[in-house]
């Protein structure tokens, strides 16, 4: 067994004298990268994602997030995620009794709606979801069309929570 024992010392005294650590890390990295570009390439399982889908391919809007259709012109914190809805307030809060409005075109019957946008009132700052798309957003001396301003200023309690996004109607084709 000597024969064994000298030839995996040559091997390895011979090894450690032609590679570095420095090449063995390179070796080591250049194989991490490699697989990157392999594994996706290897076959896995969709079907439980296209079952989360809803079976026609289409993903339901998501209304706690900023680029939902009806946040489009919205400034503050979102009702979906404070405890409330895109169109009702909270618990212990109550809509404001002005707002701002905006027109937001909805992408699944690309149709344009105008949108009031309440604040909601009574309790401190949501804190959760804020949003600041100001499309469409007007300088402050045109006070309906801005979105800067507490719109609490006309309730009992001036405390802002959230904002909710109140669907009006159809907008009118202008000619």
């Amino acid at each position: 067994m000597k024969w064994f024992d000298d030839f995996f010392e040559r091997s390895s005294r011979r090894a450690a004298h032609q590679v570095s650590r420095r090449s063995a890390l390179a070796r080591i990295g250049r194989l991490v990268v490699a697989s990157a570009f392999v594994l996706p390439v290897l076959p896995f399982d969709r079907a439980a994602k296209a079952a989360q889908g809803g079976g026609k391919g289409k993903k339901a809007p998501d209304e706690s997030q900023c680029e939902y259709w009806r946040y489009c012109a919205l400034d503050g914190f979102l009702c979906s995620c404070c405890g409330g809805s895109p169109s009702t307030c909270p618990p212990g809060t109550e809509m404001s009794k002005v707002a701002w409005i905006g027109t937001c075109r909805n992408p699944q019957d690309g149709k344009d709606y105008l949108i009031s946008y309440n604040d909601c009132c009574g309790k401190n700052s949501c804190g959760r979801c804020l949003c600041n798309t100001n499309l469409g957003d007007r300088p402050a001396y045109r006070m309906g069309l801005h979105n800067d301003i507490n719109w609490c200023m006309a309730n009992t309690s001036t405390m802002f929570h959230c904002t909710t996004a109140v669907v009006v109607g159809l907008a009118e084709a202008q000619s």
